[in-house]
């Protein structure tokens, strides 16, 4: 896996969990994760936050198969936010989850809070496979994350659903087979519930 070296405490890093911290001013440091809430909590004078880096676990699906995810808690303003994902090359990718607590909260309760919304996602799919390929399951209903696609140069959008990239194009061919009916297009934030 590839790490970069924290500028403050000079440790090897995934380049995941790798802020650049800083102002055009003054500069940019890449600082890891401990070390950016570290920052944090000192310019918001939360003298009793305590990092912790929780170790990666694996979760099933409703369909048997296995994902990996991978924590980081970063504060921000008066707030610390959890974040679970998978790795696909070395970034986050697939699922993502994030639930936001206070930085006076405890992170072991935060992150059964996010094990729990992972748990309720994971319990559902919105896609099967058919002989007309991927289609909407008899819930009839989609939920998902927008992202891009950063191998086109237009940056077009993709969109994640059951934790798998689908391409634009891909997926008005699986929406086609609702042509005439209608649709509710909804955004989140996402560390709401959906």
């Amino acid at each position: 896996m590839h790490q970069i070296t924290c500028d403050a405490c000079s440790q090897a890093t995934p380049t995941y969990d790798i802020v650049n911290y800083g102002s055009m001013g003054n500069g940019y440091k890449q600082l890891c994760g401990r070390c950016f809430n570290a920052a944090a909590a000192s310019l918001a004078g939360l003298k009793n936050f305590e990092h912790v880096r929780f170790e990666p676990i694996g979760m099933t699906d409703a369909r048997g198969a296995t994902h990996d995810f991978h924590f980081r808690a970063h504060l921000f303003g008066d707030g610390v936010a959890l974040d679970a994902f998978e790795l696909y090359e070395e970034h986050p990718a697939g699922y993502q989850f994030q639930v936001i607590g206070d930085p006076e909260d405890d992170l072991l309760v935060l992150l059964g809070r996010l094990i729990e919304k992972m748990r309720r996602a994971l319990a559902v799919m919105h896609l099967e496979g058919s002989e007309l390929g991927l289609q909407v399951t008899d819930q009839l209903i989609v939920r998902g994350r927008v992202d891009c696609d950063l191998d086109d140069d237009d940056r077009v959008p993709v969109v994640v659903i059951d934790g798998r990239a689908i391409s634009w194009a891909e997926f008005g061919r699986i929406v086609m087979t609702f042509e005439g009916w209608q649709f509710k297009l909804e955004f989140r934030d996402r560390s709401e519930e959906l």
